[in-house]
């Protein structure tokens, strides 16, 4: 079955929809180039329902769970990034690729608080052949000494300092990261550290946490290399109650010490979102980390969907102006479906509410806003949700050479055939 369009018909439908929004004062062209140069960082923990390289046979723990058996993930890093070369075919553009600690190569099993640079080599070097930037962070989770759900706050100090030494250890990697490949990475701590019932003691273990990051943090590394930050949760699997990272602490800390804030689509209440945050945070943060993700009641981490929440995080982004100052990168894990098309699903979501974000007439919108005239900017907002945004869509896959439309599902198929179900 061949779903992609003739290239007549796609170069037609653009012309079309060129003329449609040249008439508000949108320059296609432009949101085309513009989206571009705009790079998304995929999660690597997408191919392998975060298992990772550390251990195969240990579980999951921490918090985290995929659900799902969909044959075919990946067994080793060099399956892993052959399903993502596959993945970037199918995505416009040139995009980033987000890995975690477990997701190391050595020989041997090194602990967590001594690996280093070279366990990543090949992931640098695959990286620089295919103009990929890098970013990381630490796995505080699924391993022995983190059973109990507690790590940088852990009241026992030996485990606090073994994971201590295992973000001090991630934060040099992820500048060496940023040295070798030329742009800079960004180093984000999530820990999973929380009660399952109602605590007694709320303050101990933030004193805790806030000491570690302090003791994390305290070296300074050279901005242009690597960039810090911090990521909060509402609630997890065993901490339903009571998360010490909540997004008050990590908001706090942020402001006070200069690093990234981390905002996650999913790690909030169902009826609370990140589209708002936003601005708020960038008048006392430098810049802001996005992990986006779609929550289904109590799981944060669901593929993409062209939801009105994605669309007001990245017309947010575009309407501030704050493309420069927000890195954007996914999370979510489904273990249910074909993991490369969870990947090509969610990313060409990503861009597809960029370009919608990129189509708007601006200047027009914030002018009416200005005169008070909210009647006419309601009618024009409603009205560009009728225009033909997926033609520019198509047509700027086409001009990627990637596949148009549901085109992709055909390689994924093939892939599938010849790839993955060769994986037993």
């Amino acid at each position: 079955m061949n779903n992609q369009p003739a290239d007549a018909e796609i170069r037609n439908a653009y012309e079309l929809a060129k003329e449609r929004y040249a008439a508000l004062h949108v320059d296609t062209e432009e949101a085309i180039a513009k989206l571009e140069n705009i790079g998304i960082s995929l999660h690597c923990w997408q191919g392998d329902d975060v298992g990772g390289f550390e251990d195969p046979e240990r579980g999951l723990g921490g918090g985290i769970m995929a659900t799902g058996n969909y044959p075919g993930k990946a067994r080793t890093a060099v399956e892993l990034r052959h399903d993502l070369d596959k993945t970037y075919s199918l995505i416009p553009g040139t995009h980033r690729l987000n890995l975690h600690a477990i997701y190391l190569e050595t020989d041997k099993k090194v602990p967590r608080n001594e690996i280093l640079p070279e366990h990543f080599a090949n992931w640098v070097a695959w990286a620089k052949a295919n103009n990929h930037g890098l970013d990381f962070n630490p796995t505080c989770f699924s391993h022995p000494l983190a059973d109990d759900g507690f790590t940088l706050a852990h009241a026992d100090a030996g485990i606090r300092q073994f994971w201590i030494e295992h973000c001090i250890a991630c934060r040099e990697i992820g500048a060496y990261f940023g040295q070798e490949l030329g742009t800079t990475a960004v180093t984000n701590i999530w820990i999973p550290d929380g009660y399952k019932d109602t605590p007694v003691d709320r303050a101990a273990p933030r004193r805790r946490l806030k000491e570690s990051l302090d003791t994390i943090l305290a070296k300074p590394l050279n901005p242009a290399y690597n960039l810090d930050a911090v990521e909060s949760k509402l609630f997890g699997l065993g901490s339903e109650s009571y998360v010490v990272g909540s997004h008050e602490f990590y908001l706090g800390y942020a402001v006070q010490n200069q690093t990234l804030l981390c905002l996650d689509a999913g790690h909030f209440h169902p009826t609370e979102t990140i589209s708002d945050k936003i601005s708020s945070t960038l008048l006392y943060v430098p810049e802001l980390l996005l992990h986006v993700s779609r929550g289904v009641r109590w799981d944060s981490d669901h593929v993409v969907t062209l939801t009105d929440e994605l669309q007001a995080i990245m017309q947010e982004l575009v309407r501030g102006g704050y493309l420069d100052r927000v890195h954007i990168g996914l999370d979510f894990f489904d273990a249910s479906i074909n993991r490369i098309a969870a990947w090509t699903i969610g990313t060409r979501n990503a861009l597809r509410a960029l370009l919608l974000a990129l189509l708007e007439p601006l200047d027009q919108l914030r002018q009416l806003e200005r005169a008070g005239d909210y009647t006419a900017r309601l009618a024009l907002l409603e009205e560009l949700k009728g225009l033909p945004f997926g033609a520019v869509w198509d047509y700027y896959c086409w001009q990627q050479n990637v596949p148009v439309g549901v085109a992709f599902l055909d390689e994924i198929r093939s892939y599938e055939k010849d790839v993955l179900a060769q994986r037993g």
